[in-house]
């Protein structure tokens, strides 16, 4: 009887090996699948601006402009590192994200003044300033569309706070060459009249906070 019994008394001390390492098999895995592709292709987006960036360097002419270029390269270069390093490791990087500082002010020039129509190039040497600022206006928020979907799927949790932290950083950069199009002329905001301005904002009123019925 007890002959018949050994190998039923080992069975759950072989199965019980199984489970052990099916339960420490998770904690080796640092990303789900669908964050690898998403981080994937922000590292890979990533460097297609930064390349692009160095690109427009060599074409661009006024000294504002390649001011802002320079700092938004450093920083993105900065922030890809970080991101790459904590996406190998699973865990934090070498030093934390920083804050990106524009040197532009908030001053907005609203309205709009008579320009010339715009068309396709067919020369490249029609390229200039206002192209290249919108060409990388067109990448910073592109890549700030990205991030914040990603942020939204990645489930190792330093990698989701590296590219959530990096959202606000994207916008500002976005919104300094916002700054730099508006005060050239290169992007006018329209506005509506007064009357429809207001009609807009009183069409909305604040509620009290209360608990859910």
């Amino acid at each position: 009887m007890n002959m018949q019994q050994q190998p039923m008394n080992q069975q759950p001390n072989i199965n019980n090996q199984g489970m052990m390492q099916n339960m420490q098999q998770p904690t080796d895995t640092k990303h789900g699948g669908h964050e690898i592709m998403d981080v994937h292709e922000i590292l890979s987006c990533t460097i297609s601006t930064l390349d692009q960036y160095l690109l427009y360097k060599q074409h661009v002419k006024d000294p504002e402009l390649t001011d802002i270029l320079n700092r938004q390269h450093q920083f993105m270069l900065d922030n890809y590192n970080i991101l790459t390093e904590c996406f190998k490791s699973g865990m934090n990087p070498s030093h934390p994200t920083s804050s990106y500082k524009m040197a532009q002010s908030n001053d907005v020039v609203y309205g709009l003044t008579p320009s010339q129509p715009r068309k396709p190039k067919m020369n490249a040497s029609e390229i200039g300033d206002r192209c290249i600022s919108n060409y990388m206006l067109g990448l910073i928020k592109a890549d700030a569309a990205s991030l914040t979907k990603a942020a939204l799927e990645v489930t190792n949790p330093v990698v989701r706070r590296v590219i959530a932290d990096s959202v606000p950083n994207y916008i500002e950069m976005a919104y300094e060459i916002f700054q730099y199009q508006n005060k050239h002329q290169y992007y006018q905001v329209a506005q509506l009249n007064a009357q429809d301005m207001q009609l807009v904002l009183n069409s909305y009123t604040t509620t009290t906070s209360q608990t859910l019925q």
